[in-house]
């Protein structure tokens, strides 16, 4: 405000201070980053739980048959050296792996070792899990840590000496994991590769699918074949598409509606564990995914394996 010569007073612009303008842009970039970043934390949370859902986290480290809590570990694992029991995976940072940093998980993941550096047993299956990308590895561990921390002791395996030992584990993996993040190949379709990863690195079917030799690695000549002997001691038929011991006379429509429902062509459904599977996992995929996975099947190698229960 100005005082003219006739004594009259007149308003002059105000000249805003640098410093306040910088300040207002800051504040409002904040609110907008601060936005963002929430919005992308929802999204890694819900893409995580999808992928721990289409990768049986879920289904395996929850102890149905007792009530347990969700992701808290002690479900009963037989195998042919004894039994393992799941994890807590829940965010308890006394018993769960909520003090575990995304190294320390990305590295269970891929190589298959404990926060304290020990082997992890390959019941759980980084065999596969291995060939997962970083993106997804952190977004599974990010909806980890968004559920309810429970507090619940890890059970110590049932096994006998040698097999409870963790330190010949570190041989095991030198003949059975074969690190890599899983690479689509350039001449095959989005679907092919889609199908490919959730298959070979997420999914993991080849685990339960495929015999395994004396030292419970998988045969690699006979991935997918089926076996008598699968996870918890249950039959897993051939699903590879050999017309007369697999899969191989299925529509992908006939495949997606088993990975939906659980029942087969011929009018019957899954039992045991694959319901269990179905249930809690493959369900709540896409049909989208689905689909990528029955594409993806139709074209692995087909193997005449004819798979029957060892009571037979």
């Amino acid at each position: 405000m100005r005082v003219n010569p006739s004594g009259a007073t007149r308003m002059t612009p105000t000249r805003i201070n640098s410093g306040i303008l910088l300040g207002l842009l800051l504040s409002q970039l904040t609110v907008v980053f601060l936005a963002a970043g929430a919005s992308a934390d929802e999204n890694n949370i819900k893409r995580g739980e999808y992928l721990a859902k289409a990768g049986l986290c879920i289904t395996c480290h929850t102890d149905y048959k007792n009530n347990g809590e969700p992701l808290a570990g002690g479900r009963p694992i037989t195998t042919p050296f004894g039994t393992i029991y799941s994890t807590n995976i829940t965010p308890d940072p006394d018993t769960g792996i909520g003090n575990w940093t995304d190294a320390e998980f990305t590295r269970a993941m891929r190589k298959g070792v404990r926060r304290d550096g020990e082997n992890l047993f390959p019941a759980f299956p980084y065999t596969t899990y291995t060939h997962m990308t970083d993106q997804d590895i952190l977004d599974l561990k990010a909806y980890l840590f968004s559920v309810k921390p429970v507090r619940q002791e890890n059970r110590p395996v049932a096994m006998s000496l040698p097999f409870r030992w963790r330190f010949p584990l570190s041989g095991w993996k030198w003949l059975y994991l074969k690190e890599g993040v899983f690479q689509p190949e350039g001449k095959r379709s989005p679907r092919w590769n889609r199908g490919a990863y959730l298959v070979s690195a997420v999914a993991h079917c080849a685990e339960c699918h495929t015999p395994r030799d004396a030292f419970g690695g998988l045969k690699g000549k006979m991935i997918m074949a089926g076996t008598p002997d699968g996870p918890e001691g249950e039959l897993t038929p051939n699903i590879t598409p050999d017309s007369s011991t697999g899969i191989g006379d299925w529509t992908a429509e006939e495949i997606v509606e088993l990975l939906k429902s659980g029942d087969k062509p011929d009018g019957d459904n899954v039992q045991g564990l694959m319901e269990e599977i179905i249930e809690h996992g493959y369900r709540y995929m896409t049909d989208k995914d689905l689909q990528a996975i029955a594409f993806y099947l139709r074209t692995i190698k087909p193997i005449r394996n004819e798979v029957e229960s060892e009571e037979n």
